[in-house]
């Protein structure tokens, strides 16, 4: 959970910056790549990065390919056949605007290290070299050699050859240095003697607007060239709808869907299982609140389970006094029977103890201190003054 929170954001100017040294940077990925004599070309628009790379024998290293504006992504793939695309987490609306055939499929709270052969046979030299990595967070399904858990994925093709990395912690400053990572960034990059690296963080806004990428290098007719040679609707340079100003009359759209296909950052911060068990837990308690007001009317009488015998009752509450040790309130239940019993035989108006003391011919002071008198102190005083509550009450009515 702390690793998902942690996850850079793709649009902070210093995410795998080649000019950063900042820890999400990627100073130490281009230092590398010198030392090891590649030339290190950054670039921050597509266009740019499209004309260095097209000259072949080139890497182009693409750390937030969701900046790339719609319109441009399918030139991210048709490069000469020399060249190779490097991608960092692409989503899957990147995949199939560049035509790459490949999905998104699981994903993982954060970067796990595995080795390349981890689910399966690797056959990417650059991987195999490297060993362990931190490749393994976003899951990619099509065709392709499969390294790091599909990880990893390479598509050769008619075009470029395109390599996609499902995690960007092989790139950055702070854990370049972790496990084979910087061996894995390196070789990938490494391949060929140039690398064209698109420093990009926003998305870029449409082509055919007058501050747009395009219209500063390459002409309306170039950049709306498709690969067949022919114009369509949402490639650079299209002409539908333009007025004499040079302003396309497609710029608004163009503008809202490059908001709409910026990914919501708390949406990828969580696995696709973790939004299933929310939307179940929901519907449980949902079906929880409904039955327990299943019941919308006035409360109702109904009848007793069970019935309980009142010598079971007088049982249990007594053995309930005897473990609180309430010999007071005992004795006090006991006086309070038999004083009843007594003024029931008497009458209620009757002095108990001189009208019980005339009756039975007993001592008065006895008689008061039995109904009257003080707690017993232990149990068998308790059992005294029961056994003497009784024998009072059955010689009173003897002599009756």
């Amino acid at each position: 959970m702390s690793y998902a929170v942690e996850e850079p954001d793709p649009g902070d100017p210093a995410f795998l910056s080649p000019t950063s040294d900042a820890d999400i940077g990627g100073q130490r990925l281009a230092e590398a790549l010198r030392a090891r004599g590649i030339e290190v070309q950054r670039v921050t628009r597509s266009i740019d990065a499209r004309i260095a790379a097209r000259a072949g024998d080139t890497t182009l290293f693409v750390p937030a390919p969701d900046a790339v504006h719609p319109a441009y992504r399918p030139f991210l793939r048709l490069m000469p056949q020399s060249t190779r695309l490097v991608l960092v987490d692409p989503s899957r609306r990147t995949l199939d605007d560049a035509g790459i055939e490949l999905t998104t499929g699981a994903r993982r709270w954060a970067a796990e290290a595995v080795p390349p052969d981890d689910g399966g046979p690797c056959t990417v030299d650059e991987a195999r070299a490297a060993g362990v990595a931190a490749a393994l967070r976003q899951r990619y399904i099509g065709d392709g050699d499969r390294c790091y858990g599909d990880g990893v994925v390479r598509q050769r093709t008619f075009f470029a050859e395109v390599v996609v990395v499902g995690a960007n912690d092989p790139f950055r400053n702070d854990r370049i240095g972790e496990h084979g990572n910087e061996a894995l960034a390196t070789a990938l990059l490494g391949t060929k003697s140039r690398v064209v690296w698109l420093d990009l963080h926003e998305v870029e806004p449409p082509p055919d607007t007058a501050d747009g990428p395009g219209s500063a290098t390459e002409g309306p007719s170039q950049a709306g060239q498709s690969p067949e040679g022919s114009s369509g609707p949402g490639r650079p340079g299209s002409g539908s709808g333009s007025s004499g100003d040079g302003q396309s009359g497609s710029g608004s759209s163009g503008e809202e869907n490059s908001t709409a296909d910026r990914p919501n950052p708390l949406w990828n911060a969580f696995p696709p299982s973790f939004w299933a068990l929310l939307v179940q837990l929901a519907l449980a308690a949902l079906v929880f609140a409904l039955w327990r007001a299943r019941r919308l009317g006035p409360p109702v009488s109904e009848p007793l389970p069970v019935t309980v015998r009142a010598a079971e009752t007088v049982l249990g509450r007594g053995r309930l006094y005897r473990r609180a040790k309430a010999r007071g309130p005992t004795a006090g239940i006991l006086r309070a029977a038999a004083r009843e019993r007594i003024a029931q035989s008497l009458g209620p108006d009757a002095d108990l103890v001189d009208a019980v003391a005339a009756r039975t011919g007993r001592d008065r002071d006895e008689i008061d201190a039995l109904l009257y008198g003080a707690s017993p102190e232990t149990d068998d005083e308790l059992r005294r003054l029961h056994a003497d509550l009784d024998a009072l009450v059955d010689s009173l009515r003897s002599a009756w």
